[in-house]
């Protein structure tokens, strides 16, 4: 008898067939089980059945699965309206390096979680303001760009109000330790191991001897944009800000709130092995 879960929620790439066809066979079989299923509406209008369909804004369940790439799984830390709530992430992306089951495994991984079989990995977030809004928290990372090709910021970061660095680039990320592995990355920055309390600072394609920096996750950063006036700033993909001020001024610290994810073993490193860093090498 499963005491751990009782409502479910699913999340998936609506654009594929088979992310589709499996969230379908995986509400059968958790219906069967006895839990209340909840299906995201852009997911549940492509689904037979069409119970208890609701936005993901009002997913309160006692858990979530996502079916899709790491894009969907950023896109349900965002929206969901329980930052806590354990993800189990069924992988149908190109990397999926969030993701914890491939499609074959989706029905055995669901009943180790019915079992209470599984630990909780919890991922940091970023929490991310202008000076006249506060955004979504960035699981991955918040991209500040010129909203232009080939467009330089010309940039001051500063470290707990104390000018740390200038910076003439193309843009400039700031990076969770999850998100160390992802765009931060392709842009020459450091991965950092889970167990490293900091997130990391990388410009993208940078004119200045500045290539990447490593701050403590208690730092509070502040990137202040000398010019252009208008900055673009994006927080996990997808949420979109544009910024119009003479000085657009970016505040990042570390949030109160994090992401829990499902995990059923210490794989971080088979992870960043098989997905990332060194396919095809065992």
């Amino acid at each position: 008898m499963n005491e751990v879960f009782k409502s479910v929620g699913l999340v998936a790439s609506f654009d594929k067939k088979e992310a589709i066809e499996l969230s379908a066979e995986l509400a059968r079989h958790l219906r069967r089980k006895g839990l209340q299923v909840f299906v995201e509406d852009t997911l549940g209008e492509r689904m037979p059945n069409k119970e208890n369909v609701i936005p993901l804004e009002r997913m309160t369940t006692d858990f979530i699965i996502t079916i899709g790439g790491d894009g969907t799984i950023l896109r349900a830390c965002a929206k969901i309206p329980k930052a806590e709530t354990p993800i189990l992430s069924i992988n149908m992306g190109l990397r999926g390096f969030l993701a914890e089951a491939e499609p074959k495994e989706a029905l055995i991984a669901v009943d180790k979680c019915l079992k209470n079989d599984f630990r909780i990995e919890k991922c940091s977030k970023l929490s991310v303001s202008t000076a006249d809004e506060i955004l979504p928290d960035a699981l991955n990372d918040v991209v500040i760009s010129g909203g232009e090709p080939s467009k330089i910021l010309y940039m001051r970061v500063f470290k707990d109000g104390a000018p740390i660095l200038k910076c003439q680039a193309d843009g400039l990320i700031v990076s969770t330790q999850t998100g160390s592995t992802g765009y931060s990355l392709s842009a020459g920055g450091p991965v950092l191991d889970p167990g490293i309390e900091a997130f990391v600072l990388t410009p993208i394609c940078s004119l200045t001897v500045f290539r990447s920096l490593v701050v403590p996750s208690d730092t509070e950063i502040t990137i202040e944009t000398i010019r252009p006036e208008k900055i673009l700033v994006l927080v996990d993909g997808n949420c979109h800000r544009l910024m119009t001020s003479a000085k657009p001024t970016l505040k990042v610290t570390r949030s109160q709130k994090t992401a829990a994810f499902i995990r059923f073993k210490d794989d971080f490193y088979r992870r960043l092995r098989s997905r990332v860093l060194f396919r095809g090498m065992g």
